[in-house]
């Protein structure tokens, strides 16, 4: 079967250019093979524009978005001043300032009220009614094995015929002790008031 074209069609011009202006002269008709390749080659041809296109415009976009915000970020920012001007003849009066006071009493803390101690160390010599007060004394007993030894004294002389009583506790115990009177100690827990 051989083709032929209608003759309702105008004849191309021998000595004009092919369809994509290669110089291949335009031939009376060409043959269906000849004209599916031609098809073929230019399907091709536009399908690889149009990828290359979508492949450029993405690369494009991306580059310059980075270099739009590389220059924000390096471009100076402007800076704005206001300055107020105040007239020289003086007409400008400033603003009152108001400021708010409030005055807090503090209450002082309770304090030890001077004078003499209610408790003391089981160590040491005391003058009732100066170091102690007088009053009944209890304490738990000796610190430790060697016993609690306590004496109540006229005077600090430290002689015999001074003591006016004295014990070694081995438990607890308690002792009343009167105003001028010394109070020797040694080995003894805390003593503390009971009355």
């Amino acid at each position: 079967m051989s083709f032929q074209q209608p003759s309702s069609f105008p004849q191309p011009d021998p000595g004009a250019q092919g369809p994509f202006g290669l110089g291949a002269p335009a031939g009376p008709a060409q043959s269906p093979k000849r004209r599916g390749r031609w098809l073929k080659y230019g399907a091709v041809a536009l399908v690889s524009l149009f990828i290359g296109v979508g492949i450029g415009s993405s690369g494009e976009g991306s580059a310059a978005s980075e270099n739009t915000a590389a220059d924000t970020e390096s471009a100076p920012r402007p800076t704005a001043t206001v300055t107020e001007t105040v007239k020289a003849d003086g007409g400008a009066k400033p603003a009152p300032t108001v400021t708010e006071t409030e005055t807090v009493t503090a209450k002082p803390k309770k304090t030890k009220e001077p004078g003499p101690a209610t408790s003391f160390s089981g160590e040491g010599e005391y003058v009732v009614g100066e170091d102690i007060k007088a009053g009944t004394y209890k304490t738990a007993g000796a610190e430790d094995e060697w016993g609690c030894y306590w004496e109540r004294a006229k005077n600090a002389s430290g002689e015999f015929d001074a003591i006016i009583a004295n014990n070694n506790l081995t438990g607890q115990g308690r002792v009343t002790l009167n105003s001028g009177e010394y109070f020797k100690t040694n080995g003894c827990q805390e003593w503390k008031r009971v009355g």
